[in-house]
């Protein structure tokens, strides 16, 4: 392969040399969402909305599959679906996408936040024991940029306590424990194919679970309360409305990309982890930095790169400026969500409730991965970041 020469403007995202994330398409990605177009019907609700669900629980092994039209709305679908309420509690991460906290309070329940442990940066199962309660009702466990939680874990503690485990694998489908892929762990799951996940649609999400009995109730959920026995834009018969709905479906034009970016999950799975390799073997001499290790048994997919700045949160932005001005974007995931003005505002929060929370917060920095990065721009990024760091001590 002939290498090329990084110039401004190259691989421009917001006018960036090398960018955070790319999606990444083929002509069958193209030719997909052509032919749900110019069939000139059913773009809303066609027969791809079912193929591509029956190809996700077949993939991640879970008897059913809802799309939807986000990671957000399949959250608060879910919880929906369990019948969380005013008066429940709902453990999370503070370290996390805001979604995943915010999702209870849509349906009136309270997140409590609960610790994470520093090698996969998931939830500590210890903080979550501590923080059980007799108004808790659930368990909302993320799988960090790629990398499962402590999962095995955290469903015996579900167990044990009577809990709903749900498993927030936004970040990391493809991810697994042994055999396992995460998603299948909990009583339910949810994915998402926003732009910078594994495989993308833009927007989009959906839920897995093995209980008929959630399926159906997040069907409703899904389109109005409506109950879908015919399509809604194909029939003259006149639909019952049995229940509170939204309007959360994913589109058939979406699920037909959704299709041909599932079909090539592997291969781009393992674009991400040979990229990752040349990244971690190039940084592996910067004494300064800490790249987070894999536990033994678990698969990793590197949603994101994140590494660990030893000197802490000085010394970050000191890098992430150096790299910015060199046209490589870096980014902070996550900031604590306990920490936003919003919960601060809300619930009291305050600095120093969730100290390896905080404590990780402060150092990590998330780098460029994607599987097109070529070894041009992970070399030029890799030996900005060791020139950072020579400048540093000299």
């Amino acid at each position: 392969m002939v290498q090329t020469q990084i110039r401004p403007g190259d691989n421009c995202m917001d006018n960036w040399k090398i960018p955070l994330f790319k999606m990444y398409w083929d002509e069958n990605d193209v030719t997909s969402i052509s032919n749900t177009i110019k069939r000139g019907d059913q773009w809303s609700s066609g027969p791809e909305i079912d193929t591509f669900e029956n190809l996700l629980s077949s993939y991640i092994d879970s008897e059913y599959c809802l799309s939807f039209n986000s990671g957000t709305s399949a959250l608060h679908a879910i919880l929906a679906a369990f019948d969380i309420k005013n008066g429940d509690e709902v453990i999370v991460p503070s370290f996390t996408f805001i979604a995943t906290a915010n999702a209870p309070i849509f349906v009136g329940a309270r997140p409590i936040f609960a610790d994470i442990e520093e090698t996969t940066f998931g939830l500590d199962p210890d903080s979550v024991k501590k923080n059980i309660t007799d108004r808790t009702k659930a368990i909302i466990a993320v799988h960090f940029a790629g990398c499962p939680c402590m999962i095995i874990e955290l469903k015996k503690i579900a167990e044990e306590n009577g809990l709903i485990l749900i498993e927030d694998a936004a970040e990391s489908l493809g991810a697994s424990v042994g055999r396992k892929k995460v998603g299948s762990f909990g009583d339910a799951a949810i994915l998402s194919f926003c732009q910078n996940k594994i495989i993308a649609t833009g927007e989009g999400g959906a839920v897995v679970t093995r209980s008929e009995h959630i399926y159906n109730k997040l069907r409703l959920f899904r389109s109005h309360g409506r109950a879908d026995t015919t399509n809604f834009f194909s029939t003259i018969q006149s639909p019952d409305y049995i229940s509170l709905g939204y309007n959360f479906r994913m589109s058939s034009i979406l699920a037909s990309l959704g299709i041909s970016q599932l079909s090539k999950i592997d291969r781009l799975i393992d674009l991400r982890v040979n990229k990752s390799d040349i990244i971690k073997q190039k940084l592996s001499q910067i004494a300064d930095i800490t790249i987070p290790q894999v536990p033994q048994e678990y698969t990793h997919v590197y949603q994101m790169f994140p590494i660990i700045i030893n000197q802490g949160k000085k010394t970050r932005g000191k890098l992430q400026k150096y790299l910015a001005e060199k046209g490589i974007m870096t980014k902070v995931y996550f900031d604590p969500v306990h920490l936003t003005r919003f919960y601060r505002d809300t619930f009291g929060c305050h600095v120093g409730e969730l100290p390896i929370t905080e404590k990780v917060s402060d150092c990590i920095l998330v780098i460029p991965l994607y599987p097109s990065i070529s070894e041009v721009e992970i070399k030029y990024m890799t030996e900005s970041i060791a020139a950072f760091f020579n400048l540093l001590t000299s």
